[in-house]
């Protein structure tokens, strides 16, 4: 296991993150795995995030993560759980000695897991989310770590928020390209039509609107339909 760093390392880390990064999915990955380097008794780390009013694993790094999570997902109740929705970090020293959370604690232990540390995540504006470390072994989790665990969270908060803020917009850019594509498609399908037919963009629209509603299809599938026809045409013809 790495040995401990400083936050200013911790910090510096998520930014190299930040800098390689290519996709939500990728950066997310890379987070539950820097977590547990960061935090020497972590044996696996899961990355809830709040959809809907519960609590879902985005990604996880080691097998011990995805079942202490479900577990409480089951229940709705745990302390990853208790992390995201009150914003303070939740530790526990011993599960099979743990009071809180109902039988969460019981089904952990059957699960493997007898330690956990949840640091809590802010994610863009007013999305809550848990970085879950667990461990197999009782007292795997020591005061520092909770406290330096709190200072690195916050930096991945920013980052996460950052890595989010980037992939909505990559979503919006893609977005319009899609639309003016669709555009230049229905655009060319419509001068074929007034060519073919001796008829205004109008009445070339309308046609086109008239065989998407009639075979139930998009209209941009029925223009791009169209124009493969009499690409086609223009390739036997010659």
């Amino acid at each position: 296991m790495a040995g401990r760093r400083s936050v200013e390392e911790g910090g510096l880390d998520v930014v190299r993150m930040l800098d390689q990064f290519q996709d939500v999915a990728s950066f997310l990955d890379s987070l539950v795995r820097w977590a547990v380097e960061q935090t020497p008794g972590a044996e696996a780390c899961g990355l809830t995030l709040e959809q809907a009013g519960r609590g879902m694993t985005v990604t996880y790094s080691g097998e011990l993560a995805a079942r202490g999570d479900e577990r409480q997902y089951e229940l709705d109740d745990g302390p990853c759980l208790e992390s995201l929705r009150s914003g303070k970090v939740v530790a526990v020293a011993d599960m099979a000695q743990e009071r809180r959370w109902g039988r969460y604690p019981e089904r952990a232990v059957d699960a493997g897991v007898r330690a956990s540390l949840s640091l809590p995540l802010t994610v863009g504006e007013g999305g809550r989310g848990a970085l879950n470390l667990y461990a197999s072994r009782p007292h795997a989790f020591t005061d520092t770590d909770a406290q330096v665990g709190q200072s690195w969270a916050g930096q991945a908060s920013g980052a996460l928020s950052v890595a989010w803020r980037m992939a909505e917009r990559e979503k919006a850019v893609d977005h319009l390209t899609r639309g003016l594509v669709t555009r230049q498609v229905i655009g060319q399908a419509v001068g074929l039509l007034m060519a073919q037919r001796r008829c205004t963009g109008d009445e070339a629209f309308d046609l086109l609107k008239n065989a998407s509603q009639r075979n139930n299809e998009k209209l941009r599938d029925v223009a791009s339909r169209m124009i493969a026809g009499h690409e086609e045409k223009v390739r036997s013809s010659r």
